[in-house]
């Protein structure tokens, strides 16, 4: 308090110091702690673990019914939805803090009108726009994807962000790296177990191994593109020469880093380079890293030993060439350039006439020099 300040009564008169001015002077330090306490409130709530929310509904008044575990409500398509929220995943995941009705904005009672859907499936439908309020550069990546597109077509199976990323119990996607592919193969059973087979999948699943692709890698995360257009089947040697390109990465496993070169200046490289220059659709005769060492599937080239290795790029090859031979992948040296290790006829051709063009070219420069000299000097 200021000490000279003195408190007027009701008639304006001047307050004797002592019971009247204490009075007033508890009132008004009651009333600054009070409204000090409202202030703060809001904040002490969210530290406390149960947000407010606009509509004065916090977390703690929903769970008394949704921290039930055998809450649930029977759909049409005569499936049981469940409607239990277990608290712990709600603390532990990514949205900590948040009101339920900052998602859920059309409760505004409790109890809530109840609502029917046809199917569990509807309700993700239902409200997966709503992620687009916080997270709308995911959610306009997403509407270029597939999924959005085969949703739009009215396919009810389409997955939504709920259905990768989960309703309440929201964690990091990438914690353990692995459960990308596990999230993926909800849907695509077939391919997932395909990948687990694969060289890949077996060094993801076996050795949390971070150098191999998952899913997102190849396929991206939200603004998937299909898989059997032209320009994707042209951007696969790119997709793949993305790691088999890295030194560091390919270092570790003794794999050459020559890939996307070697194929780019293979037969079938320089068409894909021209179509994809030209923006025309592949022709089936081009051959892409997918059509040699499988799509999902993809075994290390020493597994199966070098025979059956050729064996299998027979096979491959008389896809497009029906009247290949036996010896007809031994053409294809490999992702390798020639060397005394791998080739060495092919490399001393190459070293022959590294130095034999050279000689050609020279000889014909000194007859036309000397012709031209023999011309001048006669005339």
């Amino acid at each position: 308090m200021v000490p000279n300040m003195r408190w007027k009564g009701l008639d304006g008169r001047a307050l004797r110091p002592g019971i009247g001015e204490t009075l007033l002077a508890k009132r008004l330090r009651y009333f600054l702690t009070v409204a000090a306490a409202l202030l703060l409130l809001p904040g002490a709530r969210a530290q406390s673990g149960a947000p407010a929310s606009a509509g004065g509904i916090s977390n703690a008044v929903c769970l008394s019914c949704h921290g039930n575990s055998s809450f649930s409500i029977p759909v049409k398509d005569g499936e049981t939805l469940p409607l239990y929220v277990d608290s712990k995943s709600l603390a532990h995941s990514v949205h900590a803090g948040l009101a339920c009705t900052d998602c859920h904005s059309d409760i505004t009672s409790v109890p809530h009108p109840a609502k029917s859907f046809p199917s569990r499936h509807a309700v993700s439908i239902a409200y997966y726009e709503l992620c687009r309020q916080c997270h709308f550069d995911e959610y306009t990546r997403l509407v270029d994807g597939i999924h959005f597109k085969a949703l739009s077509q009215g396919n009810q199976d389409a997955p939504t962000c709920v259905d990768c990323h989960g309703a309440h119990s929201i964690t990091p996607p990438s914690q353990p790296r692995s459960r990308i592919s596990l999230t993926c193969g909800r849907c695509h059973v077939s391919i997932a177990a395909a990948y687990a087979k694969s060289v890949h999948g077996q060094a993801l699943v076996e050795h949390s191994n971070p150098d191999v692709p998952v899913c997102t890698d190849c396929h991206h995360a939200h603004d998937i593109s299909s898989a059997n257009t032209a320009r994707w089947r042209l951007g696969i040697p790119q997709l793949c020469a993305h790691c088999h390109s890295n030194s560091a990465i390919m270092g570790k496993y003794g794999i050459s880093t020559d890939v996307l070169s070697t194929y780019l200046n293979s037969f079938h490289g320089l068409t894909a380079s021209l179509e994809r220059s030209e923006r025309v659709n592949p022709s089936e005769f081009t051959a892409t890293c997918t059509d040699c060492h499988g799509v999902h599937d993809i075994q290390p080239v020493n597994h199966r030993g070098t025979a059956a290795v050729k064996a299998h790029l027979l096979n491959v090859c008389r896809q497009c060439h029906p009247g290949a031979t036996a010896n007809f992948p031994s053409a294809w040296i490999g992702h390798y350039e020639p060397s005394p290790a791998h080739a060495p006829l092919v490399y001393a051709v190459k070293v022959f006439y590294l130095f034999f063009i050279p000689f050609v070219s020279l000889g014909l420069i000194l007859q036309i020099l000397l012709h031209f000299w023999r011309v001048v000097v006669n005339r």
